[in-house]
């Protein structure tokens, strides 16, 4: 009997033990890697090109969701590096832009700029004050009670300081003037192994790597749609101050910053103690280079060489903490830049150009022949107009008025698609486009009011630069690689405030402060 009892114990013991849930190991690393303009599309076009260890690497093993959709009408570097990381929007994180106007000087001013904090290498005054909740790598920080370290390498200083959040320690970006890696004295003091790479490996002692030409032998390349395999050779210094400039709208740049985190892996304590530690990379993928060419060799070499640089990174990370103990993340920032379109006229695209100085100039006229005499237009940047507040309180009118009438005037503007208000934004009905749009905007930093302009229509701006509106919906990937992540390619879209929450579950940390978004359901 007592042999009996003991086998039913023994055997509800074991029963218990598979009933509970299978929890993933703690990670000791988690690296977010995002790319700028990252397209899923293309990631598939170029499949043949590519080895074994990087993105094939990331599609087979990888949980992949081939699209994500970001909430917003006006998307870039910025606003969509800021929203991957709070979880949220910028009408709730602030990041409306790559710049906007400071309202107290009606001047563009950097999303990252504050004069309080003085540059290291650079002389970028800066910090994440303008970031208005906290980020994912904060949270982390929080919950280890600092021990967590976080360091951010980016080409640019607003992907860097924006993933980097407000308590990591080091924001390190790539200076555009003397080559080297730079900082802001905002966070901790410089790295140690960050001065060190730029006294020894500096890019300004490798000159000689910085011309760009096709990675492969040119008969690998995919054949373009007009039938022509078409090479290209590009110096990539510039005679000017800004001597390395164009650097960064190529992908050389991404192999500097994988060498750069590299040291971080060889030469910090990243990854060595039970506080999970937070990489934060980004990368370009963008085309500024070249022409529009389906399959041109800049784009098909842009994406071979990321490949390189991903198989690289992973390479790195499994050497040094073992690619068990890491959770890595693949981001894009789910735009496209867009490129000047000489061709549109020739095919019979309808087109036009829209200027909109001479819009706020026209509007301004109108205000005072309706108001009465003054300068009702205080400012204008970015397809948004800002009203002079202090002269609508003087003539004791009716702000909202103004907003409505001015709308009203500026949709009747050849090439103007729709004008939003600030007012109607905030208090008024809800639309599908409208929501959109309401994400995108910010009611201390955003204008007065808002134009969107025809697809097709080129915006001249005050330096004479043209950029063409193209609406085309870009698809953005996003794969998680880790303990916990079955290896799986799901088509069905995840929205992008989902990827903070999702990765705060995973390593068992509250999501950052301002995101409401609920955790992607894990494919175990």
């Amino acid at each position: 009997m007592r042999g009996f009892i003991t086998s039913i114990l023994t055997a509800i013991a074991i029963t218990s033990l598979h009933a509970e849930p299978n929890t993933p190991i703690r990670p000791k690393l988690i690296v977010g890697l995002t790319v700028d303009q990252l397209n899923t599309e293309l990631i598939e076009a170029y499949w043949s090109l590519y080895g074994e260890k990087g993105f094939k690497k990331l599609w087979k093993e990888g949980q992949v969701y081939k699209q994500t959709d970001f909430p917003l009408t006006a998307i870039d570097r910025s606003s969509a590096t800021a929203t991957i990381n709070t979880g949220t929007t910028p009408s709730v994180h602030g990041i409306i832009a790559n710049e906007w106007l400071d309202l107290s000087t009606m001047q563009p001013q950097s999303c990252v700029y504050d004069a309080n904090f003085m540059g290291n290498y650079t002389t970028l005054f800066s910090s994440p004050k303008s970031l208005l909740s906290s980020t994912i790598t904060d949270q982390l920080k929080i919950a280890s009670q600092g021990k967590s370290i976080v360091y951010s390498i980016a080409p640019e200083a607003d992907m860097a300081i924006l993933s980097a959040g407000h308590s990591a320690d080091a924001a390190l970006w790539f200076n555009q003037e003397s080559g080297l890696w730079c900082g802001t004295t905002y966070y901790k003091d410089f790295p140690w192994w960050a001065s060190k790479h730029n006294e020894i490996n500096g890019l300004p002692y490798r000159e000689e790597e910085l011309d760009w030409s096709p990675g492969l032998d040119t008969d690998r390349y995919i054949t373009s749609y007009n039938g022509r395999k078409k090479t290209f050779k590009y110096n990539l210094l510039t005679p000017r101050d800004v001597r390395y400039q164009r650097v960064t709208k190529s992908p050389l740049i991404n192999k500097e910053v994988i060498l750069l985190a590299k040291e971080v892996l060889d030469k910090s304590d990243i990854g060595e103690d039970d506080s999970p530690d937070f990489l934060q990379l980004s990368l370009y993928g963008g085309i500024e280079f070249g022409t529009n060419e389906a399959f041109s060799l800049e784009s098909q070499d842009t994406y071979v060489r990321l490949d390189k640089n991903i198989e690289d990174l992973l390479q790195a990370i499994d050497s040094k903490i073992g690619l068990r103990n890491t959770l890595f993340i693949l981001t894009s920032t789910g735009y496209n830049d867009n490129y000047p379109a000489s061709t549109l006229e020739s095919h019979q695209v309808p087109t036009g150009e829209f200027y909109l100085n001479r819009c706020a100039a026209l509007l301004n006229m109108y205000l005072m022949a309706t108001y009465g005499e003054g300068q009702y237009i205080e400012a204008y940047h970015d397809l948004q107009i800002y009203l002079n507040h202090d002269l609508l309180e003087n003539k004791e009118l009716d702000i909202v008025e103004i907003q409505e009438k001015s709308a009203l005037f500026l949709s009747q503007f050849s090439g103007v698609n729709e004008v939003y208000y600030a007012n109607d934004l905030l208090l008024g009905s809800w639309n599908p486009q409208k929501g959109l749009r309401r994400n995108s905007f910010h009611k201390k930093r955003s204008g007065d009011l808002l134009l969107e302009i025809m697809p097709g229509w080129q915006i001249v701006n005050k330096d004479d630069s043209r950029t063409t509106v193209n609406y085309s919906a870009v698809q953005a990937p996003t794969v998680f690689l880790g303990e916990g992540f079955k290896p799986a390619i799901i088509a069905t879209p995840i929205e992008v405030e989902a990827i903070a929450p999702t990765i705060a579950k995973t390593i068992r940390i509250r999501a950052p402060n301002a995101s409401k978004a609920t955790a992607i359901k894990i494919n175990k």
